[in-house]
């Protein structure tokens, strides 16, 4: 053996053993964040799949369903209204071939009679209520209900509205931001610090890696949230229950999405997951009281 390995081999021995200690006690390294909730049922769009989407009706009707978090997704009126909206066109959602940015609030369309839910292909949804909603009228509604606000492109009117939103109700520790794009979550960032953040998609794939290089122990983590895509296959050799369980011991919550199957619902737990954002509410809360009172009578 060369005098190289000599000296690296036991190098890396030690490195990988500091890496897996430090991975299974990173309160040693750390103080984690106490979150002031926890997120079991999260509702996609505020539950897509019972009633349509990112109605007050949906809200209301996953609230009864004792949902912790409500996903949402934030457009931006021609008169300056945060409206609650997952497309910027509105052609899917109401037929009408206008972007909600050139139309008034008052002037938004209703939504179409019934919708498609995109993560079950072929079922649709209706609901006796067809209209849109502001934020504003949203946090009105429900004042102390954590919610996941979405801002898919750099539109800094847009982010300072819900950052401002967000202050005056004093809603800073329970609204959370969420985006894909890290260049839209850096001016997320720089509105209100004080909110709670989620993972970007290359933040998301730079934990991974770190993970998989045995760096995470060691490495700062900011965000409070991650929002993994659905337990597929993939997913299902990438995510492991030590990875999902440092990041619990740092106050990071995992939730997978959007999962509306009780298979997937199981594989979400089964990994360790604090929660599970679905379409489907009253499913996800079956699941959730059916196990609870299994393991009361266990």
């Amino acid at each position: 053996m060369g005098p190289l390995l000599y000296y690296a081999l036991p190098a890396l021995g030690s490195y990988v053993m500091l890496s897996i200690f430090f991975l299974r006690r990173p309160r040693l390294l750390y103080t984690p964040w106490t979150p002031a909730y926890r997120v079991r049922l999260g509702a996609h769009r505020g539950g897509s799949g019972e009633r349509l989407e990112h109605t007050m009706e949906a809200m209301e009707n996953s609230m009864t369903q004792r949902a912790d978090l409500l996903e949402l997704d934030c457009q931006l009126t021609r008169d300056g209204v945060v409206v609650v909206s997952h497309d910027e066109n509105l052609s899917r959602q109401s037929g009408l071939n206008r972007d909600v940015s050139s139309l008034d609030f008052e002037d938004l369309p209703l939504y179409k009679e019934e919708l498609e839910i995109y993560f079950s292909p072929g079922h649709f949804t209706h609901g006796s209520d067809r209209r849109m909603v502001s934020l504003e009228d949203m946090f009105q509604r429900f004042p102390r209900t954590p919610m996941s606000l979405e801002v898919k492109e750099e539109n800094e009117e847009l982010i300072h509205k819900i950052a401002s939103l967000v202050r005056r109700f004093d809603r800073n520790e329970i609204s959370i931001w969420a985006s894909e794009k890290s260049s839209v979550m850096k001016k997320c960032k720089a509105a209100n610090a004080e909110m709670p953040r989620s993972f970007t998609v290359s933040r998301g794939l730079w934990l991974l890696l770190l993970y998989y290089l045995g760096l995470l122990p060691f490495t700062p983590i900011p965000e409070k949230f991650f929002f993994c895509f659905l337990p597929t296959i993939i997913n299902r050799l990438i995510m492991r229950k030590s990875l999902i369980r440092h990041l619990e011991d740092r106050g990071v919550q995992v939730i997978f999405w959007c999962l509306n199957e009780e298979s997937d619902f199981e594989v979400a737990f089964s990994l360790g997951a604090t929660g599970v954002m679905t379409d489907y509410p009253t499913a996800l809360r079956r699941y959730l009281d059916n196990h609870r009172r299994a393991a009361w009578a266990s």
